[in-house]
């Protein structure tokens, strides 16, 4: 199988019903915060058993707003997993709080909940587990160790995801969700967050639109600082197709991570993930980790090599107290989380989507196999 093809590391599974979603909301007149935002509101809550769900223009503005309607700010602290996108630990610094990084489990990629109790301090404010990738963190075991510490669990790649049979984001106090255009579901840009708490809800219903609380004035009134986070009607329209079409989403991708543990066993330099039984993983991404000893060459020679070959590949995701911003502020090294900085170097992300086919993982296996013989 040597014949080039172009494999794409993401693609959103868009298509005329999306473009019909899209027609009829601009038709309607309603662009902003109409009556689309709602139904996706409802129908998302009602999905997955949640009592409150807050549509945002993004899944960084859902964790922004998550951490703010609790009152998180100055002296602080929010203890979460050292490996995750930059916005995980952004959002607690806007707040004007602490991170307090934990080392991760190389098995799961997800938090080493044997180091939490170590790292919780009388300022430690909440917890935030991010489900990375798809694959919930062992979620019983994190509520036994935080107590009466607050769990935000950062879902954003875990629409769809269960531990024990019990959804992503059902777990803490309150959760946020991403449809950026590489997750399961998309919106192009857009979040969501849930909430059983009906004040806190209210809290994040005035975050998101500038600080307003309804007023019985023709003009809402504002109490605090908020945010311009609203999601449009034209993003919620999609995020409703895309929501009847979530199940069928996560099926595929299933298949196509069982169909690349199969294949990739032949490659002795590829450590593939594990799913434990009582894990559900709606396979955001499909992360390996490479063995740069016995593949003979480093993992960004691989993804430059893959490249070449026609296949888009990158990084599983950054270690967040290696990049230039941390160290400054904070004075990390790469060694004082040395299981985050191994994936940070060695994690290879391959291509995880809705519109691949079993030919597209035939080839993938295939450049990988013919780049180490």
């Amino acid at each position: 199988m040597h014949n080039k093809k172009e494999v794409a590391i993401g693609a959103p599974a868009t298509g005329q019903d999306e473009w019909n979603a899209l027609r009829e909301s601009l038709e309607s007149g309603w662009l902003t915060q109409g009556p689309k935002i709602g139904a996706f509101e409802h129908a998302f809550a009602e999905k997955f058993g949640f009592k409150h769900a807050c549509a945002v223009s993004s899944g960084t503005a859902a964790l922004h707003v998550m951490l703010l309607s609790l009152g998180i700010g100055k002296g602080d602290e929010v203890v979460l997993p050292a490996l995750s996108w930059i916005s995980s630990a952004n959002v607690i610094l806007h707040c004007g709080a602490k991170p307090v990084f934990v080392d991760i489990d190389l098995k799961t990629f997800n938090m080493d909940l044997s180091q939490i109790s170590k790292k919780i301090t009388p300022n430690t404010k909440a917890i935030m587990p991010v489900h990375l990738f798809g694959l919930c963190v062992e979620m019983d075991k994190l509520q036994e160790l935080a107590g009466d510490i607050p769990i935000v669990e950062d879902a954003a790649c875990a629409i769809g995801s269960q531990f024990n049979k019990q959804s992503a984001g059902s777990f803490g106090k309150i959760a946020a969700f991403s449809f950026h255009a590489r997750k399961v579901l998309t919106t192009g840009e857009g979040g969501m967050i849930v909430t059983s708490d009906s004040t806190i809800a209210s809290s994040i219903q005035s975050y998101r639109n500038h600080g307003a609380i309804p007023s019985k004035k023709a003009l809402p009134e504002f109490t605090h600082l908020g945010f311009n986070y609203r999601m449009t009607d034209l993003q919620a329209a999609v995020g409703l197709v895309q929501l009847n079409k979530l199940d069928s989403f996560i099926k595929e991708r299933k298949y196509f991570a069982k169909l690349y543990d199969q294949k990739l066993k032949a490659i002795s330099w590829l450590s593939i993930p594990g799913v434990a039984n009582n894990f559900d993983h709606s396979w955001q991404a499909y992360v390996c980790m490479v063995n740069e000893k016995t593949a003979g060459k480093t993992r960004d020679e691989i993804i430059t090599k893959l490249a070449s070959m026609g296949v888009s590949t990158r990084p599983g995701t950054h270690a967040i107290h290696k990049q230039e911003y941390y160290k400054q502020q904070f004075g990390f090294k790469a060694e004082d989380f040395p299981m985050a900085d191994l994936a940070d170097r060695t994690s290879l992300a391959l291509p995880m989507h809705n519109r691949l086919c079993d030919d597209d993982i035939a080839y993938v296996v295939d450049c990988l196999a013919r780049i180490t013989s």
